[in-house]
């Protein structure tokens, strides 16, 4: 199997934990990369991006959501932009996120997010290409 390749189940090497997701999920070996900071207007944003980007593993992905390990905690309710790489797509999604839930767990933070529509995202893309892998599996 190769690292773009998706399987239906949980991964044993990533932290297990209770979901209520009413979507059929995906697992898969992709990553996202959650901006914890919006930049302030006219500032170096580049710079900020460094700083205040949070890399996570994803555990599982459905249309509506992910599941995510961090080293880092996410603050519940808060809305983020996310950049999520699926492997097999030419670019990663932009995406603008709600954290619904966080819990330690002893191989880091496992953290569900939300995805929402927003205007300037990829959400129609994201959603496309869940619906794809779905369709494969």
């Amino acid at each position: 199997m190769t690292d773009d390749n998706y399987q239906f189940g949980t991964s044993r090497s990533l932290p297990k934990g209770k979901d209520k997701r009413e979507d059929y999920r995906l697992t898969a070996r992709a990553r996202a990369w959650i901006q914890r900071e919006s930049p302030e207007p006219g500032s170096d944003q580049s710079e900020l991006a460094r700083e205040s980007t949070l890399e996570c593993q994803i555990r599982d992905i459905s249309a509506r959501g992910l599941s995510l390990v961090s080293a880092e905690p996410l603050t519940v309710n808060s809305l983020l932009m996310a950049e999520v790489s699926l492997g097999h797509q030419a670019k990663a999604f932009a995406l603008m996120v709600e954290v619904m839930w966080c819990r330690q767990t002893d191989e880091g933070n496992l953290i569900g997010i939300q995805v929402l529509a927003s205007d300037d995202t990829d959400y129609l893309d994201w959603m496309d290409a869940v619906a794809t892998a779905l369709s494969e599996g």
